[in-house]
């Protein structure tokens, strides 16, 4: 009797110990990429025409999906306290812009492939990497999308395809930027970039 109250008491400990965000941000990402799935797969947005609001509704999914101030903090790392608070801002805007352009047209591409939720795993306190593939008729791409939970909320704040971090590749270029350049001059760069796109 006894031994069955230990077991019974080390199952409850070990149940209750399982933090209460498992499983909470790999649903997260399943219900946005879903949507975006959905989007992409709308009879109705197939035309050319339809491409701009295709666009739009991308474009919300992402603002609900990701922590744009994170990510930019975070591709800036130590040069962000160079930029005072208006530069961050306009940094982070113009950066979220950057993004779609090099992206949207990848996204908009899309043909059926299908999208396999493989796990998630911790990699501290409050930050999670799920871990996602791609899966086409001819590989298969590993996608894995970092998540912070703040305020209640677990949102991307980088996503690594192929082993490759937007955080990290984007930092690279920044630093250079900012190793010969002011502030001013970096974000200078990106409203031409914007611009020209």
């Amino acid at each position: 009797m006894k031994r069955q109250i230990a077991l019974v008491s080390i199952l409850m400990f070990l149940l209750s110990s399982v933090p209460a965000h498992a499983g909470v941000p790999l649903d997260t990402v399943r219900v946005e990429v879903n949507k975006v799935l959905d989007v992409l797969r709308d009879p109705a947005l197939k035309s050319e025409s339809a491409k701009e609001i295709k666009k739009e509704r991308l474009r919300s999914i992402y603002k609900d999906m990701f922590n744009e101030a994170e990510f930019s903090r975070r591709t800036l790392a130590r040069n962000w306290s160079l930029l005072n608070p208006d530069q961050q801002k306009e940094f982070t805007h113009l950066f979220e812009q950057v993004l779609e352009k090099a992206y949207i047209d990848k996204i908009l591409s899309y043909t059926n492939e299908k999208v396999v939720y493989a796990k998630e795993a911790p990699l501290s306190e409050n930050q999670v990497e799920v871990q996602t593939r791609i899966v086409t008729s001819s590989k298969e791409i590993s996608i894995s999308y970092r998540m912070i939970l703040k305020d209640g909320t677990w949102k991307v704040y980088d996503v690594v395809v192929e082993n490759v971090s937007l955080v990290l590749n984007y930092r690279t270029q920044f630093n250079e930027i900012l190793a010969k350049n002011s502030p001013e001059k970096l974000l200078e760069i990106l409203r031409k970039k914007v611009k020209e796109q």
